[in-house]
């Protein structure tokens, strides 16, 4: 069952909510999407202002480099580590001096394709050979992302990361078997390797190299690494924030270029919603096998093979808060590159404003059905004042 967040309490609430009561840990998993990342940083500022500090951060491509700085930086510097970021990235100028907006866009993501972005990535000269030229799996993409790894450098203290301070995990695919793996500093440290893997994303970005072996982007394989969460073991309670840059839902388009641009929102979206609902049955299951063990004899129960088989029973409770970005106004096909200061200015607010509604409404007050397990809370990103 998919819950409305409660509804706000007569008379209003204080600018901060009371956020102390949330119970388990607090979990970030943040979506891949390119310039659309900059909704995650509004998101996880009301967080902050909230007093509201992730235990573990899940990311792929761009919801890694965010999750990487947040985990990577204390909680004093996070926030500015993020903007230091996304001004970095950001596009300055206008051709036009705003009087043809159109024309400006058009320009700006011209500019990005064939020059790049100098904090992120630059075209490779290579590519001017053909697309059949053989360099090897490193070579094989449009551009070099050496920029990024030196502004991950210096915005990522991964002494402090291994730390484990925060738990951080990024998704990547490995290129040759297709298989999505989670690499975590819980389990071994990162470098920023592990980051520039996740965000590899082909062809525009080339593979990274770890453990001799070359890994893409985890988003081409699963864009949306709720399962990493809901798959952990030991499980624990956990109140989770899933941030959506990619709308599930969505309008019918009348036009073709209106039809590439859903079809990348279904793509990118990773069936969030189906995924969500098989864990919703296996966490069932789980409820369901602990429930069980008092219908078994008690001098059956020390038994090893029964013992083993009600360990995949377990009585957690998962509070999914999904966070879902809005379509803003004058979005198009190619928003996920819209690395524009007034458009990463606009996504940041959105992340915030969301953020802080969907604080006021306290949801993880509302405990899920003890057989279920998990409960969904979903934001209305239609609420956004600037949404299209």
């Amino acid at each position: 069952m998919v819950n409305e967040a409660p509804s706000d309490t007569p008379g209003g609430t204080p600018e901060q909510p009371d956020c102390s009561d949330i119970p388990g840990q607090i979990v970030f998993v943040l979506q891949g999407g390119g310039a659309l990342g900059a909704y995650q940083a509004g998101v996880y500022e009301a967080l902050h202002e909230a007093k509201v500090e992730p235990d573990w951060v899940i990311g792929t491509s761009i919801g890694a480099i965010n999750g990487a700085i947040i985990a990577g930086n204390p909680r004093e510097q996070r926030i500015e580590r993020l903007k230091q970021f996304w001004e970095l990235v950001a596009y300055q100028g206008s051709a036009t001096a705003g009087l043809l907006p159109l024309l400006d866009d058009w320009l700006r993501n011209v500019s990005i394709m064939t020059r790049g972005i100098p904090a992120f990535f630059a075209p490779r000269l290579g590519t001017l050979l053909g697309m059949h030229s053989d360099g090897g799996v490193a070579p094989a993409a449009f551009y070099s992302t050496e920029p990024l790894r030196q502004t991950l450098l210096s915005l990522i203290d991964f002494g402090y990361l291994n730390g484990k301070q925060t738990r951080l995990t990024v998704g990547a695919v490995n290129v040759r078997s297709g298989r999505m793996r989670y690499f975590t500093n819980r389990d071994a440290p990162l470098d920023v390797d592990h980051v520039m893997a996740s965000a590899a994303f082909p062809p525009g970005f080339p593979a990274v190299r770890l453990e001799d072996e070359a890994w893409w982007d985890g988003g081409i394989y699963s864009n949306t690494p709720l399962e990493a969460v809901l798959d952990d073991h030991p499980r624990r309670d956990s109140v989770i924030f899933a941030v959506q840059l990619w709308p599930a839902h969505g309008r019918e388009p009348k036009s073709i270029l209106q039809a590439m641009s859903r079809q990348r929102d279904i793509q990118y979206s990773s069936r969030a919603e189906s995924h969500l609902e098989r864990q919703k049955q296996i966490h069932r299951l789980r409820h369901v096998i602990r429930e069980l063990e008092q219908y078994i004899p008690e001098e059956q129960r020390d038994a090893a093979e029964v013992r083993e088989l009600l360990g995949w029973g377990c009585g957690t409770t998962m509070q999914v808060i999904e966070l879902d970005a809005p379509r803003l106004a004058g979005e198009d096909l190619h928003k996920d590159i819209d690395f524009s200061s007034s458009g990463i200015k606009r996504r940041w607010a959105a992340g915030y404003e969301d953020t802080a509604r969907m604080l006021e409404k306290t949801p993880w007050r509302e405990r899920p059905d003890p057989m279920e397990g998990i409960a969904v809370y979903r934001s209305d990103p239609e609420a956004n004042p600037g949404a299209a």
